[in-house]
């Protein structure tokens, strides 16, 4: 009988070591995946209390923190030269839309209006910036030079309109809109003309559209199977499926790698928020930040670091 009590804990033991092992295992293989990604990623954490914006290679080595400050810093996005990284912060007590180097110096108010300013999107050319706003009462769509001068009003309707992401050849931006009555993603042509609903799906809500490098999918996130999953489909709408296909968490805010290979999203799939990249094709899954505090917002630095050695 004494035999046995001794052996139990031995046994509970060996088994916690083994999920253990399992779980270095695991971790060391998605690091050696994703050291083959090649990409550095933004991303915003609150590791270190309040939300900040960070950078890292892929398999999680030169973590860089950018901003330091006792507000929130979030959705960072990269300039298409990779030289500057837009984010939208509310260390002035409303959300505005900021600009810093890659490196994190020289940040600045781009905004600098009383009203909620954020979802950051750079035009292809650099030269402009998309962002959401309530300046004039409703949540809708505006760009700027990326100076912050000429804000130009894309949409106006009583709906909630956010999250705008340029095309790849500047000529449309897709966004959000409840104008519906639920959330749709919808596309129109950069100077706001021709508004069009491609999701068509009102029993789910369906949000923060990203694109194919190439122009021709886009990726976004919908709750139509009970939890928000990352879907893809064709730059017309057509083709909607699911990618991520786990019900049991909540995926968010993709976005699409410079090659197209692989798709960034945060995910609560293992308790907090990580940042997640998937396969385009769904085949592999990696986890790319592995830490207790919640990770989210990704987006990939637009050039190779693979490609520049």
């Amino acid at each position: 009988m004494r035999t046995q009590f001794l052996k139990f804990p031995l046994l509970v033991s060996l088994f916690l070591l083994s999920l253990a092992i399992a779980a270095c295992e695991e971790d060391t293989e998605d690091s050696e995946k994703a050291s083959e990604i090649g990409f550095s990623v933004a991303f915003s954490s609150n590791r270190n209390g309040n939300n900040d914006i960070f950078t890292m290679n892929a398999d999680g080595t030169n973590l860089t923190r950018l901003t330091n400050n006792p507000e929130d810093d979030d959705l960072p996005s990269w300039s298409p030269d990779g030289r500057r990284i837009a984010f939208q912060s509310t260390r002035n007590g409303n959300r505005e839309i900021y600009v810093m180097n890659a490196d994190g110096f020289s940040q600045r108010n781009l905004t600098n209006n009383p009203g909620n300013d954020f979802s950051p999107d750079w035009s292809p050319d650099g030269r402009q910036i998309v962002f959401a706003s309530n300046r004039d009462g409703s949540y809708n769509i505006y760009k700027m030079n990326a100076d912050g001068s000429n804000p130009i009003q894309l949409t106006n309707n009583q709906g909630r309109n956010g999250t705008p992401a340029w095309s790849p050849d500047g000529r449309q931006i897709a966004f959000y809109s409840d104008r519906d009555g639920n959330r749709e993603v919808y596309v129109m042509n950069a100077d706001g003309s021709n508004q069009r609903n491609l999701t068509n799906n009102p029993s789910a809500q369906d949000g923060v559209p990203t694109w194919f490098p190439d122009g021709r999918q886009i990726a976004f996130i919908s709750s139509r199977n009970g939890r928000n999953e990352v879907f893809v489909m064709n730059a017309d709408g057509s083709n909607q499926k699911n990618l991520t296909n786990n019900p049991s968490s909540q995926d968010g805010v993709a976005a699409w790698s410079p090659d197209g290979k692989w798709i960034a999203f945060h995910s609560n799939r293992n308790g907090n928020y990580e940042i997640y990249a998937i396969a385009t094709n769904g085949s592999t899954l990696i986890n790319l930040t592995n830490n207790e505090a919640d990770d989210l917002y990704p987006d990939w630095q637009p050039f190779s670091q693979n490609a520049a050695q």
